[in-house]
């Protein structure tokens, strides 16, 4: 059956639901997750047709001049260290860009010599598979829900969260105005501004969409961003404010890594719990376990 003769079908098919019951049905095929086998090839699609977007817009190590701290915080770490995007980046296109020796995985220990190691990569974006992994079996299901991404950068978690759920609302809050820039491109190019709004902000002045929100997600947020004392006003701010009980955190890394050595009056035993997860959901295929372990999920008490 072709486009048009399936869209007539349907349509008849909705002719013949009893009027009462019409706006019920059309509420669950606008919300379902029951159509995801059908949907998910396409909208893996999308989501690497906005990457080779954002790479069409961005330099190789998908750094700004105007992240200077970053890129400090980088050049600072004890191994040689790149930032590679992971949803920019896949493991083919690294190894491709290898190939034409545009990207190296490793570093000579001895300049001239054959002693090598591997180059360390960071990234401040999740990968398509992690995205796939925090939408379909770490979060539930999101209808009517709110969610907030601290620290919003490219926007993938928005992107994912507006094709992979059925969440409400999907705000990302960024300081940085050229990224926010970029993801207004990709929203607009995308029609996606029905469900995401992103804010040109500092989450520290965000207490009223914090306190509202029903998922909160923040991927290596403020490490590489802020100094030691700002991290820890930062995360202080998101404890007196992500309080809603019941409502879920997201992080990479752990609560527990990302305060450590951290100045902060932030009580975790009386502010979360965590919640296991399974990391065993993608036994067939070839995956980073390490990056799915890396994923930590919390209820707020």
């Amino acid at each position: 059956m072709d486009f048009r003769s399936a869209r007539r079908a349907i349509l008849q098919f909705l002719d013949t639901v009893a009027p009462a019951e019409r706006p019920e049905l059309l509420r669950w095929m606008r919300t379902t997750r029951d159509f995801d086998e059908f949907t998910q090839e396409n909208n893996d699609i999308i989501l690497k047709n906005i990457a080779d977007d954002l790479r069409n817009c961005l330099p190789l190590e998908t750094m700004l001049p105007s992240e200077q701290v970053a890129l400090q915080k980088i050049q600072q770490q004890p191994e040689p260290t790149v930032h590679v995007d992971a949803f920019l980046y896949d493991e083919d296109i690294i190894d491709s860009l290898c190939e034409e020796r545009k990207m190296s995985r490793n570093y000579c220990m001895v300049c001239g010599s054959r002693q090598t190691a591997p180059l360390g990569f960071i990234s401040h974006s999740f990968s398509l598979m992690e995205l796939k992994f925090i939408y379909h079996h770490v979060l539930p299901d999101l209808s009517g829900k709110v969610l907030v991404d601290v620290g919003s950068r490219l926007g993938t978690v928005l992107y994912g969260g507006y094709l992979y759920s059925s969440a409400m609302q999907l705000y990302g809050v960024e300081l940085n105005g050229d990224f926010c820039q970029l993801q207004e491109m990709v929203i607009n190019k995308y029609q996606f501004s029905d469900r995401i709004k992103v804010l040109h902000a500092d989450i520290c002045t965000q207490d009223s969409l914090l306190q509202n929100a029903d998922v909160v997600i923040m991927n290596n947020v403020f490490e590489y961003f802020l100094n030691e004392t700002d991290q820890a006003r930062a995360w202080e701010y998101i404890s007196r404010n992500v309080k809603k009980q019941g409502s879920l955190l997201v992080t990479v890394p752990s609560l527990e890594d990302s305060i450590s050595g951290l100045q902060t009056n932030v009580q975790l035993s009386s502010w979360v719990e965590e919640m296991p997860l399974s990391y065993d959901v993608y036994p067939q295929m070839d995956i980073d376990r390490e990056a799915l372990e890396q994923i930590h999920l919390y209820k707020i008490l």
